[in-house]
This record gives C-alpha cells, structure tokens and sequence, in this order.
C-alpha cells in the first residue's frame, strides 16, 4: 500500500500516517491539496489529511478539497495528540530569535505562548511543520521553529523548548482519504455537505429535523462559503451511521429532496 501524507518526514501527518498503516510504504506531498491529487491520480492508494483540530477548529484546506475538488471518499478518521515544541539551529540563544517558522495550525495552536514569549518575533507560514524547521536552519541563528520532536532530530535542529501548545489537550482528528465504500462496521461516522436551492427560513432546521426524527445524532456541523456568491454556503453535517443502514439511507433520502447538491463524503468506522 502506498499512501501519501503532507510532508516532508517529520509532520504530524506522517505520523498520522505511520499509526494507520505502519507498514505502508509513505509519499511526502507538499499540501493537502497534493494528497489528494496523489490519489486521485494512482500515485497513492490513499492519503492522510489533517481534517479537525481542538483548538483552531476545521482544517478548511481539507473541506474545501472535499467540497470542490475531490471525488474520493473518507475511508477512515483517526485522532492524533498533537505537541508543538520550538526547534532552532544548535545554540540559538533564545534572545536572539527574530523569526519563527511554523505551519498556520501550529501557530494557531501555539499562539498564547508566542505572545508571551517572543513578542517581538516575526512569524512566518511554512508549508508543513517539517518544512518550517528547514526554513529555520537555512536562516541561521536568528531563527527558530515549531516543529515535532521527530523534524528536530531529522534535520539536526535543537530542542528549545517542548511542550508550547496552548492547551495539554490538543488533538488533530485526521482522514483517510480513498477509493471505494468501506463496509459497515457497526460503529461508523458519516460524513455530507450540502446547499439549498434558496435562502429562506427554516431551511437548515428541515434538515436537521429529519435527523432528529429518525433518532440520529449529528455529532458536527459547519459552514463553508460556495465559491460562487458572497453570502451563499455549503453546510456540511457529521452524523452518526452508515450509508448501507435503512435509516441512514432514508434520511438521506429525505435530506436529498430538501436540498439542491448533496454530497456524501463517505462512511468510516469512528475512532470513538
């Protein structure tokens, strides 16, 4: 099996990757949106993308690919403790730090520490946790980065500080993303968006009163702009069930005449 993982080694996603499949062999890609191009292409058999942090929220790189650019389907979740530490070149003094490389969610999800740290520090985007702590070594001493334990050690960066997430329960729920229609395993997630024909009162609460009726937990539900105007959304709903179950089948069915698209991205086994 092969499957692709926002790289390069050293991300959280490669070790997202590594607990899924330890004995798959692994394709680094450049972004979220590269992952899924991968398999979409056959370049992987499936992909690993960050969908659902704790702390910042939904990935929107990830729904957007889902939304808009990827017929694959979610094949299953998996739930990753996620800890930030700070990684510059051997004997950075913390003084002299000027400038922090690091991926948006690791800023976002390190960002009280930043403040308080390195108030006057530049911070910088990376494309990956593991690509952050490159940037920050080819800049030389003024610079340092957020980066696993794992990047540190891989690109020969020094620990500065562990530990520096704003919250001791900050976890990363990622997908895995594919061909095909994993069966019912009795305890799944599945996972829709979808618009409606127009703007009009009620029109969200007729969904979810379908799901209310037949007894159905909806476990997450946001919004993502269409692309196409400006105040016209995507909703998009995690519930609990299967495709294959009759009840999820006629909810579905019910949610189907009510809106104009709708979207399944697939049914997985829930993590828990």
């Amino acid at each position: 099996m092969k499957l692709a993982y926002l790289g390069p080694p050293g991300t959280f996603g490669e070790e997202a990757a590594l607990r899924f499949a330890p004995e798959a062999e692994l394709l680094p890609c450049p972004s979220h949106a590269a992952v899924a191009a991968a398999v979409d292409s056959g370049m992987a058999d499936a992909g690993v993308v960050a969908i659902e942090n704790s702390i910042n929220g939904s990935v929107a790189e990830t729904l957007d690919i889902l939304i808009h650019e990827t017929q694959l389907t979610i094949q299953a979740e998996l739930v990753l403790p996620i800890v930030h530490n700070l990684v510059a070149a051997p004997g950075t003094r913390t003084e002299d730090v000027a400038v922090i490389y690091a991926h948006p969610q690791s800023i976002g999800q390190s960002r009280r520490f930043i403040e308080r740290c390195f108030p006057k520090a530049q911070v910088e985007a990376a494309l990956s946790n593991a690509e952050s702590v490159q940037q920050a070594l080819r800049r030389g001493s003024d610079a340092a980065a957020i980066a696993t334990l794992r990047a540190a050690e891989l690109y020969g960066a020094e620990v500065v500080a562990r530990g520096i997430q704003d919250s001791d329960n900050n976890v990363t729920r990622f997908v895995v993303i594919g061909h095909g229609h994993p069966a019912d395993s009795g305890r799944d997630r599945t996972s829709i968006a979808f618009t409606f024909p127009e703007d009009r009162p009620g029109a969200l609460a007729a969904v979810l009163n379908v799901f209310a009726g037949r007894g159905i937990n909806c476990t997450k539900i946001e919004s993502r702009p269409t692309r196409e105007a400006f105040g016209e959304y995507v909703f998009l709903i995690d519930f609990e069930g299967h495709v294959d179950e009759p009840a999820t089948a006629e909810v579905l069915a019910e949610v189907r005449a009510i809106c104009a698209e709708l979207k399944v991205f697939g049914s997985y086994p829930r993590w828990r």
